[in-house]
């Protein structure tokens, strides 16, 4: 199965900046978003695919029906446009290392930006293979462009090979989904899919069907403000006040830097304030609600000390729901995962079962009706200027989709 011109649309791509923004407003949070959007609805538009839409909040919308007489389910294909606010997306650069020779990679002489291979295990795997990296200078954009890319390349094998079997498809480019607002404005009924496919995850033969439950603590510290010259008794700071609630959280567990796998955190994500008034917001994440609930109370437990402590402090605490594990409701259709595992053996893969330690467009999606695992680009280091993948795996990706949907028929 050939995807001709792969490598190239996956740089037209990259190379327009749609890092989205968690401090915007607006949605999209950045109108550079629409610029990969309106250009993907030209290129659908262009292989023959129908009811092509960019809608006012910048998602892209199009339909390839199905070739079959029988009836058949309706399958979404779905990736993101916008990139991480972690890292510049503007003038990616990427690099292409053919023949890759297993040694470490320079990215940057100048910064001294190493992807190095001990740092990498699973770059070692590539050896032979056509490896590409940034300049070190941005991310690559493989979060989720890769995914796009592989969507694209199937759905215009698809095109040019109108017998090969297929289902009715929805192609869904969200976003903002780093930012955790991708679903934001839409609904199924825009989607008008069965089942769904997120093609945002790493290394090659994944399959993930499971997420972070996760909430946001919001923490609201009411001080006493007065003239510092003349506040002694009287002043009752209430940055101060919320450095130490944070002060209390564990050093050594319960932390992003101390768990992996299944382990649940606590992270202050965010602290603002002053004299008079401090805010901070929390990350809590578990992969089943009742860790959620465990560490919720916690932190109420640290609030009550400190009201006890500070008596003339007010201080405020809520609970902000953000998404919940998809595997909830993705165990109630088994069909949707064991079709993935098939179409990824199909394609000479060893499927890879693995846990997401953060949350997807999928797990929205999953709990709006719509079942929807997420499968494997082929990138790896998302979010950083050491992002990478090889050209091989977007090959393999973008045939497993092609298998997937001929699943989807029998």
């Amino acid at each position: 199965m050939e995807f001709p011109g792969i490598m190239e649309r996956f740089f037209s791509y990259v190379k327009i900046d749609t890092q989205s923004s968690e401090t915007s407003q607006s949605f999209p949070s950045t109108q550079k978003q629409f610029n990969l959007a309106n250009k993907l609805k030209d290129e659908l538009t262009a292989m023959g695919l129908e009811d092509v839409a960019v809608t006012q909040w910048g998602y892209v919308l199009a339909t390839l029906k199905t070739n079959q007489t029988k009836e058949v389910p309706t399958i979404a294909l779905i990736a993101h446009l916008d990139t991480s606010p972690d890292v510049s997306g503007e003038n990616v650069n990427p690099q292409v290392h053919k023949n890759y020779d297993g040694k470490d990679i320079l990215l940057s002489e100048s910064e001294n930006i190493v992807l190095k291979v001990s740092e990498n295990p699973y770059l070692a795997e590539k050896i032979g293979k056509t490896v590409i990296t940034t300049d070190g200078s941005t991310l690559l954009g493989a979060d989720d462009k890769a995914g796009i890319t592989e969507i694209m390349s199937a759905l215009e094998y698809l095109v040019k090979n109108p017998d090969y079997p297929r289902p009715n498809i929805r192609v869904l480019f969200t976003p903002d989904e780093e930012v955790g607002r991708g679903t934001e404005h839409i609904t199924n009924d825009e989607i008008k899919a069965d089942y769904g496919y997120t093609v945002d995850g790493e290394r090659l033969g994944e399959i993930e069907d499971e997420t972070f439950c996760a909430d946001t603590v919001d923490i609201m510290v009411q001080g006493v403000n007065v003239h510092p010259g003349y506040a002694k008794g009287k002043l009752l700071n209430a940055t101060k006040i919320a450095c130490e609630i944070v002060e209390q959280f564990p050093k050594d567990r319960m932390s992003p830097e101390t768990t992996e796998k299944r382990e649940g955190y606590i992270h202050p994500h965010n602290l603002t304030g002053g004299s008079e008034k401090a805010n901070i917001k929390i990350l809590i994440r578990d992969f089943d609600e009742k860790g959620l609930i465990e560490k919720e109370d916690f932190l109420r437990g640290i609030v009550a000390r400190m009201e006890e402590k500070y008596p003339k402090a007010k201080i405020e605490f809520k609970v902000i729901e953000s998404y919940r594990n998809m595997k909830i409701i993705l165990d109630k259709y088994p069909q949707v995962i064991e079709k993935a595992v098939q179409a990824i053996k199909a394609s000479g893969i060893e499927p890879i079962k693995n846990i997401i330690r953060g949350g997807t467009d999928g797990a929205r999606l999953s709990f709006m009706g719509l079942p929807t695992p997420n499968i494997f680009t082929g990138g790896s280091n998302f979010h950083s200027r050491q992002e990478w993948i090889a050209l091989e795996d977007m090959h393999k990706c973008a045939e497993v989709i092609v298998n997937l949907m001929k699943l989807w028929c029998e």
